[in-house]
């Protein structure tokens, strides 16, 4: 089984490093953006052992207690076979 985890900064803490991003694309000519915002993925693969429910807790917990800073970002995550 694989996990994907997306971590990003919650909504209410400023993103320089995206703002950084969002102008340099409106400087090489691309159009339409509103707003970038910037973040880490990480995916794990899981052995055997678990179950999917097994899984989903381990993964949250890894989430939540080494990959993300609570005060400042959030995750999600999805497992595939």
């Amino acid at each position: 089984m694989k996990a994907y985890v997306y971590v990003s900064l919650k909504k209410s803490v400023l993103d320089p490093q995206g703002k950084t991003i969002q102008g340099a694309l409106k400087k090489m000519g691309y159009k339409g953006l509103e707003d970038v915002r910037q973040g880490k993925y990480f995916e794990i693969s899981l052995g055997d052992g678990l179950d999917r429910t097994e899984a989903e807790a381990e993964v949250g917990r890894i989430a939540r207690e080494v990959l993300t800073n609570p005060v400042i970002e959030e995750y999600r995550f999805s497992l595939e076979d």
